[in-house]
């Protein structure tokens, strides 16, 4: 069944108060029809069945027993400094549909791109999208770019918290996320293009962030974050050892 993200703003009592673009989206793109029932997510978990009635819809039920489809276990969060050109969008599609909770552009010492306004507001609609077709019921939180300090001061909460860096000795990350089992948030960091500055490696340190290695080969801006959220997904979604 088709799914269209909203806004809970847009419900009121049993309707829905769908938009031009999701009227068009509905109507015209996958030619749904007066009776024609679809899903909406308002973003924060909840899943509604709706049918549309003319260019409103009428909410039907809470589809309770899928509210937690497409979601993993524990929230994670990826700080990840800016690449060049237009690379963050598919940097946003592709962990958005791993399961990614929030995305925190950082600003580090060798970042290129100066993002503005419109870049932002097209990284949540890209994530928006993406969350439809992963048929996820929570749409990830993607943050406005800030310096790294920034970013580190404002993680309080309890989390694991790991700084991906290309070269050195560092556990894998692999071998970290089996072994620290206990549900609390994971955070991931990954760097720029050139990696890390020594002044950004020890600002990690100091905010208890756990240096890792994704293996021997250097990625590139765009591939690491997929390669790190892809294990914790892993991880996380994987299924009892049976005895």
């Amino acid at each position: 069944m088709q799914r269209i993200a909203i806004l809970p703003t847009q419900i009121h009592n049993n309707s829905l108060d769908l938009n031009a673009e999701q009227y068009h989206y509905l109507t015209r793109v996958i030619r749904l029809h007066n009776g024609s029932r679809f899903h909406a997510i308002d973003g924060t978990g909840k899943l509604y069945l709706a049918e549309l009635t003319g260019d409103t819809a009428q909410i039907i039920a809470v589809d309770s027993d899928r509210l937690s489809q497409g979601e993993l276990p524990q929230s994670v969060t990826l700080i990840c400094a800016l690449p060049k050109g237009n690379n963050f969008d598919d940097i946003v599609r592709a962990c958005t549909e791993l399961g990614v909770t929030e995305i925190l552009p950082a600003l580090s010492d060798r970042t290129l791109l100066q993002p503005s306004l419109q870049k932002l507001h097209r990284w949540r609609k890209i994530a928006q999208e993406a969350t439809e077709q992963s048929e996820r019921t929570i749409v990830p939180t993607i943050g406005e770019p800030q310096p790294l300090q920034g970013i580190f001061d404002r993680l309080t909460a309890p989390s694991h918290k790991y700084l991906c860096e290309a070269r050195g000795t560092h556990p894998h990350l692999l071998t970290c996320l089996q072994t620290d089992s206990d549900p609390q948030p994971i955070i991931l960091a990954i760097g720029p293009e050139g990696g890390w500055t020594d002044a950004e490696l020890a600002l990690a340190l100091e905010h208890d962030f756990q240096l890792v290695s994704l293996g021997k080969q250097i990625l590139r801006t765009i591939t690491a974050p997929i390669v790190a959220l892809s294990l914790a997904a892993a991880i996380l979604q994987r299924q009892p050892t049976s005895t």
